[in-house]
């Protein structure tokens, strides 16, 4: 996971949105009814939220989750990045916006592919499973070794964050030949597994912070290439191996290929622009219909659908490619505008982002702007609070309960939210590997105890993988957020109003993807 400093350079001030601003697009939901679309949608101008709202609908929405599916079924069952399964998907998006008038291109960039063909770990007569007890870290080596697993600096029980493999010191009388047996926390992943390299282990279990009876796996990527097999795993899984006789073995593609970004625009003021994205690409294991298949078919839905308006601000929709190995497509469009192009990246106003908003276990999730519960992170950049604020209405106005989550820097904000960025940033989650509590439960349904997806980057992420009621819901949200602030001067102010410092906050959430540095 990429942590952000909370430094930022002078940016335009962007200010809350008006109450009456609010109450006005709030009345138009409430006169929205949960009905089929009306006659007529694919040729109107939804140019109010209610029509919007009308003509984004639950079928419109699986209808592209079906030719997702369909993808990764002609595809060996995945959509991921530098897979042609990803190839058919960027085709089907561009394709699809094209055909509903919006102006579409493309980015290519180069990439580090990674894909796990076999994995296995075993000790002290158990067969762990893989997905379930542990899984390969993205860009582990590959190799096969039986060896004793030797604790690293572990700190149990925990207390605070520690600090195992973080530093050549915790190897001085390591066994070379050994396996590293390592603990969450501090630094990155990648340096605990690089360290454990240069001291002459011959392979890397991590395992994930938490306390007897912790079960969630972990769920990282080094970074980058590290030349022997690493694994994560849960915490009890972690605490089993210490001193045992394990067996592990990994076998893993690494090379360069080549992706692609999709862009769909609607055309408003050429100074100002609303981006709204979801990455596309599944991870290899499966056909990512929920992470992110949901968010990339309710983001088509709504850019078809206001596809013939003309919003205030511009509106460009985003489907970024090789977010499962650490948000390469919206890191690389980011830095390619801070290279290239410095004054096209001041011209986004703000950014949403829908990653995993249709999870079978859900929780409504809306990204915490302002900090208002004062757990975690601190706040989003100026103006996150009035993206906030547009989501909490749409959830109220309809009797919907919802919660706050941290910017953790895990999904395809994380580049726009950065310092020396600083664009303001929402959007809503429903809920990755992270356990429903049981409070969450009375509020929302479903089952405390399991995770909102228990599929999450495995097979089993496919069309049935889906939750119908908050994936209607949702892309309703979306649509109603989307006109909303590209309708709203009031929301995000012109650039040339004024320009003041904007903060960036970030830090430890519920979409564990685990990016880069780990800061649990």
């Amino acid at each position: 996971m990429s942590e952000r400093p909370t430094a930022g350079r002078a940016r335009r001030s962007r200010v809350l949105a008006t109450a009456g601003l609010l109450a006005l697009a709030g009345s138009l939901l409430a006169a929205t009814p949960a009905v089929a679309a009306p006659p007529g949608c694919d040729n109107r101008t939804n140019n109010s939220v209610r029509k919007l709202t009308e003509c984004v609908t639950l079928e419109g929405v699986r209808e592209h989750l079906e030719a997702f599916q369909g993808i990764a079924d002609a595809n060996d069952g995945t959509r991921a990045s530098g897979l042609p399964g990803y190839d058919a998907s960027a085709d089907y998006v561009a394709e699809q916006a094209r055909a509903a008038g919006l102006s579409v291109t493309t980015q290519e960039f180069e990439f580090p592919f990674f894909a796990i063909e076999s994995e296995s770990l075993s000790a002290n007569g158990v067969d762990y499973e893989p997905g379930t007890d542990f899984r390969t870290m993205t860009f582990s080596g590959s190799g096969a070794v039986t060896a004793t697993a030797v604790p690293v600096d572990l700190q149990l029980p925990p207390q605070g964050s520690s600090t195992s493999g973080c530093e050549a010191a915790d190897f001085a009388s390591f066994p070379a030949g050994s396996i590293a047996l390592i603990q969450r926390g501090t630094c990155a992943f990648g340096v605990k597994a690089q360290n454990a390299l240069d001291a002459g282990a011959a392979a890397a279990v991590i395992f994930n912070a938490g306390t007897e009876g912790s079960t969630e796996v972990l769920n990282g990527t080094l970074g980058a290439p590290v030349d022997i097999p690493a694994v994560g795993t849960s915490f009890d899984v972690g605490v089993a191996l210490q001193n045992a006789t394990v067996t592990l073995q990994t076998t893993s593609v690494s090379d360069t290929r080549t992706t692609t970004n999709v862009f769909a625009e609607v055309a408003g003021r050429t100074d100002r622009v609303l981006m709204v994205g979801a990455h596309l690409d599944s991870v290899p294991e499966g056909a990512g219909i929920n992470d992110n298949g949901s968010g990339s078919a309710a983001i088509l839905e709504v850019a078809q659908n206001i596809a013939k308006t003309r919003p205030e601000q511009t509106i460009r929709f985003a489907w970024w490619g090789a977010e499962e190995l650490g948000l390469l497509g919206s890191e690389h469009y980011v830095a390619d505008l801070q290279a290239t192009a410095p004054a096209e990246l001041d011209r986004i106003s703000a950014y949403l982002n829908f990653d995993m908003v249709g999870s079978p276990n859900f929780a409504r999730f809306i990204y915490d702007g302002d900090n208002s519960d004062n757990v975690g992170a601190g706040a989003g950049p100026e103006g996150s609070a009035a993206l906030e604020d547009v989501f909490q209405t749409f959830y109220t106005d309809r009797g919907l309960t919802y919660e706050g989550t941290d910017f953790t820097g895990r999904s395809d904000y994380g580049p726009f939210i950065a310092a020396g960025v600083d664009i303001p940033s929402g959007g809503l989650f429903t809920g990755a590997e992270g356990v429903k509590t049981p409070e969450q439960a009375a509020r929302y349904g479903g089952t405390a105890g399991v995770a909102y997806d228990p599929n999450y980057h495995q097979v089993g992420d496919t069309i049935a993988n889906v939750n119908d009621e908050v994936l209607d819901q949702n892309a309703d949200a979306i649509a109603y957020a989307t006109f909303t602030v590209a309708n709203s001067a009031e929301l995000v102010p012109d650039p040339a109003a004024t320009d003041v410092a904007g903060d960036v906050g970030s830090g430890g959430g519920l979409h564990d993807h685990d990016h880069g540095v780990d800061a649990s």
